[in-house]
């Protein structure tokens, strides 16, 4: 059966803009890419090179897919359309902390959290305006005779839900959240690749509604720090991720210091596009960029500034001076898709691999954070004892009971990314001394069961924490993959 897809009039608009490509430092020289010297950028030309090719499609296997594997992260689900994938218990324990995680974030920054449908009428007047001034394919069903469309973002409910709400200016910027489980874009076949480009995906998505340009771009600031906080709570330096800013000649030239004030706050030069006109419904547009082992580059962070859907959705504020207007509304998503985020970090971490440095997740995100290797089946009830007083500190933690050497226990584990391996026999028994093998370091330490709790907790205590939702023997455990 042929494919077929919604294609929205921003798409075909988009291909007539016509790009020019700079680069900004942070003193404010705005540098043509053809004169600025790559030398001690490389990720940032191979950001370059791969936005103006604007060449989507993917040949060879990226080695995340192949992580997501071996780690029983996810998998293809081929009862379903492709791009869209099961999680797998690990993989399902990582996703539901980044989720609990950056709704945290976002809630203490101020937002306020809603729950919107994910089917909309395709025929809305407000909604078939957006659908073609936003650049994404859409899914469609039909029902009783009606055509539906699933939502690529949250914007759809929220701008409804804003559109039948009082709101004075005393409210702005006013701060929307939902965390979509799912968004839906339906992505050529051929740009479909694990983790990365999925056709259903999980987004945080924030709206702010703003009073002004002057209060939009404040907030944008403000969001822009937040998203850099956001990438280093995944252990993401700036070294590690590029920054792209997108407008139109006539915003840049009457907003240069706004522009210029983010390549000061991110530290480095960042890329530019300069489009000619604006062909969809913002201006500006950034995204912090990912380049993985393949130099694909791909957007975590992203910010841009609404010019039309504050009128298109007939969403109203009251100024000091009793009038109605209509507010320009921000689309956040600090950290990016989270499906994405996994993505991003199998991919460091395969790329740390090739500097013969030992991958690993951060200490919070790690499925078992401890593993216990008793020597025989004679040690396994202290090391239950072990496990018990760790699960109750709020440490993830199990068991290798099979009966293997205890070489294959240690390089199971190490194949799982375990961050702290400890072995078990009758030296740790009678001693109350643990053998600790720090997978990042390689190192075997003797240390307490306190240290090794304190050690943890040092490294997880700003973080959200789920039990493992596996058997803690991994004799009882199956094979997903």
């Amino acid at each position: 059966m042929k494919e077929t897809e919604e294609v929205s009039k921003s798409l075909e608009e988009e291909k007539k803009v016509k790009s020019e490509w700079f680069i900004l430092t942070p003193q404010g020289e705005m540098i043509p890419t053809n004169k600025f010297n790559f030398k001690l950028h490389k990720n940032l030309e191979k950001l370059y090179r791969y936005e103006s090719a604007k060449v989507r499609t993917v040949s060879g296997i990226p080695p995340h897919l192949k992580l997501m594997k071996s780690l029983e992260i996810a998998d293809h689900e081929a009862g379903s359309d492709p791009g869209n994938l099961k999680f797998l218990p690990k993989g399902r324990l990582i996703k539901s902390l980044l989720e609990m995680w950056i709704t945290g974030k976002v809630l203490d920054y101020g937002a306020m959290e809603l729950e919107t449908p994910i089917m909309y009428d395709y025929k809305h007047p407000a909604l078939e305006a957006y659908l073609n001034r936003f650049p994404a394919r859409q899914y469609t069903v039909e029902s009783a005779k009606k055509k539906f469309f699933l939502r690529f973002s949250a914007c759809f409910g929220q701008f409804l839900a804003a559109a039948s709400s009082t709101i004075s200016y005393r409210s702005l910027p006013m701060k929307i959240y939902e965390l979509t489980r799912y968004s839906f874009r339906l992505e050529k076949a051929g740009e479909l690749v694990g983790l990365r480009r999925l056709r259903a995906f999980t987004m945080p998505d924030m709206h702010t509604l703003c009073k002004d340009l002057e209060q939009a771009k404040e907030e944008f600031t403000n969001q822009f720090k937040l998203c850099m906080s956001c990438l280093k709570d995944l252990e993401f330096e700036e070294k590690d991720y590029e920054t792209a800013v997108r407008f139109t000649k006539d915003f840049w030239e009457k907003n240069k210091n706004f522009i210029i004030n983010l390549a000061k706050i991110v530290n480095k030069p960042v890329l530019i596009e300069l489009w000619d006109f604006r062909y969809a419904y913002f201006d500006p547009k950034f995204e912090f960029n990912f380049i993985d082992a393949m130099d694909k580059a791909s957007a975590l962070s992203t910010i841009q500034i609404d010019h039309e859907n504050g009128e298109r959705f007939k969403i109203f504020y009251t100024d000091s001076d009793n009038t109605r207007k209509h507010p320009l509304i921000l689309h956040d998503s600090p950290s990016g898709g989270l499906e994405r985020v996994i993505y991003a970090l199998l991919e460091k971490a395969y790329l740390k691999s090739l500097e013969k440095k030992n991958p690993l997740f951060p200490m919070w995100l790690s499925p078992t954070q401890i593993r216990l290797c008793p020597i025989n089946d004679s040690f396994v009830k202290y090391a239950e004892e072990i496990a018990d007083k760790l699960e109750r500190e709020k440490i993830r933690v199990d068991i290798d009971d099979r009966a293997e050497s205890i070489q294959k226990k240690i390089r199971n584990a190490e194949m799982e990314w375990t961050p702290f391996i400890v072995v078990i026999g009758e030296k740790e028994e009678e001693s109350g001394k643990l053998a600790v093998r720090y997978r990042e370091s390689g190192k075997v330490e003797n240390i307490s069961l306190e240290k090794l709790i304190n050690e943890v907790r040092v490294q997880t205590e700003r973080f959200p924490f789920i039990k493992l939702g596996l058997p803690k023997l991994l004799s009882k455990r199956p094979s997903f993959i």
